[in-house]
């Protein structure tokens, strides 16, 4: 008699195990899955004003005829399509022009900028800075243009001029990419000029 209750009880703890496998363990994990399905690739929408592409920590060449022309770096950079496409440099960037030898000639820095892709412009704000690495001149201004296909850079707004011997101001400008020659309009400050131009 020992021995039959023994057999019961354990076919009795065997019949409650497959009862919990066969019926509880689906329901409790039906609790723990997903409840939707992934959208398939071709239903993520992307909304007309957000960025088709993202990246952190870029570099950017640009080159002519195979040299380096220009190097852009950047903490982030969003890419926009549509009719005029458009490179945004939220976080600020920097650019380092070369000369013809791959030496830094000038750089440009700012705490915005976008680029224009089929106009080859570039557009920055914020704290706007040129130098002329080789002649120790530096820009400063809040908002400049860069043309890449005539090579020049301008602002419309108030700049100021700093060179070894002298500080110029002036309320907008126009120079090549390098920043070696430069004219300024309603130009002020202290300036050197020989007896001869008086």
């Amino acid at each position: 008699m020992v021995c039959q209750k023994k057999v019961l009880l354990a076919l009795s703890l065997n019949y409650l195990f497959r009862l919990f496998y066969c019926l509880l363990l689906p329901v409790l994990l039906s609790f723990v899955a997903c409840n939707k399905a992934p959208l398939p690739a071709t239903d993520i929408i992307i909304r007309e004003n957000d960025p088709v592409m993202s990246a952190q920590k870029i570099e950017v060449l640009f080159s002519d005829s195979g040299k380096i022309q220009a190097k852009l770096v950047s903490p982030v950079m969003n890419r926009y399509l549509g009719e005029a496409p458009f490179l945004e440099f939220p976080k600020g960037f920097k650019i380092f022009i070369f000369d013809s030898v791959q030496q830094i000639s000038s750089t440009i820095t700012g705490n915005r900028g976008i680029r224009k892709e089929k106009a080859h412009l570039m557009e920055a704000w914020g704290n706007v800075v040129v130098r002329n690495e080789k002649k120790n001149e530096q820009l400063n201004t809040e908002h400049l243009l860069w043309d890449e296909s005539s090579r020049k850079i301008w602002t419309d707004v108030k700049v100021k001029i700093t060179r070894p011997d002298q500080v110029l101001y002036g309320s907008r400008m126009e120079s090549n990419e390098a920043f070696t020659r430069y004219s300024i309009q309603d130009p002020t400050g202290e300036m050197a000029v020989t007896r001869d131009s008086i």
